[in-house]
């Protein structure tokens, strides 16, 4: 798709934006690109939101989460729980075990841990080509980012246009509080993870996160060895 088209179809999606009535901008975005709208869960608190609105409201939207193979088992019982709950269908998109093989089997099952090089080529494998998978033919992607997450999300709309995986992102949760949300988890008996009430603000694999200590930054329990600058694992870097 032309950088024109993208621009096109950002503005298509402008045009249905309701800032602050996230379902009815879904249902509109479900309406206008029918079978092409996808959630990506990991489970959080604002997936699990964004999860409640698609099935309160019966939006035909898809479900889609990246199983690494090296979740935390609450997030797995959180899964469960959300099945049982919604009963809507979540496609799960695994690594491609050819890749996994080899590259366990050149470094090792832990070798993330030994070079910014060697974890990111991990994430690639676990978590960016899946996702790529994920998203091959959509034309929205709905996401639970929110502002308070970083500083660096701070200047986000919730409307952009990624040119890596040509498709429309849309958060609509950008702009929510902390208390906001587990506010909203509270009244609506969401199933959450647990390990979101000790610590955890971000919740990945298992071996790459740990709770985040009083003052520190919301990135600081993801890759905690790593250099701040080098806090990425591809799957929200985008291409102009």
């Amino acid at each position: 798709m032309s950088q024109l088209q993208g621009a096109a179809q950002l503005a298509q999606f402008e045009a249905l934006l309701q800032p602050n009535d996230p379902t009815a901008t879904l249902a509109a975005a479900a309406h206008a690109w029918p079978g092409a709208v996808v959630l990506s869960t990991s489970f959080s608190w604002e997936d699990q939101i964004i999860t409640h609105l698609i099935a309160e409201a019966n939006l035909p939207i898809g479900l889609f989460t990246l199983d690494t193979g090296r979740l935390f088992p609450e997030t797995y019982s959180t899964w469960t729980a959300t099945l049982e709950k919604y009963q809507l269908p979540i496609t799960a998109y695994y690594p491609q075990a050819d890749g996994l093989q080899s590259y366990v089997a050149a470094n090792g099952p832990n070798a993330f841990y030994e070079s910014v090089a060697l974890r990111q080529q991990c994430c690639h494998i676990r978590k960016v080509e899946p996702l790529q998978r994920a998203l091959a033919g959509k034309k929205v992607w709905i996401t639970g980012i929110r502002a308070a997450h970083s500083p660096n999300r701070n200047d986000m709309h919730q409307l952009e246009w990624d040119a890596t995986h040509q498709v429309v992102k849309y958060h609509p949760l950008l702009h929510w509080s902390t208390e906001q949300v587990t506010d909203f988890i509270q009244q609506h008996h969401i199933p959450a993870n647990p390990l979101h009430q000790k610590g955890f603000v971000s919740i990945g694999c298992a071996p790459c996160t740990r709770a985040v200590q009083p003052g520190e930054d919301f990135r600081a329990g993801r890759w905690w060895w790593e250099d701040a600058s080098k806090k990425e694992c591809g799957l929200h870097v985008h291409s102009a």
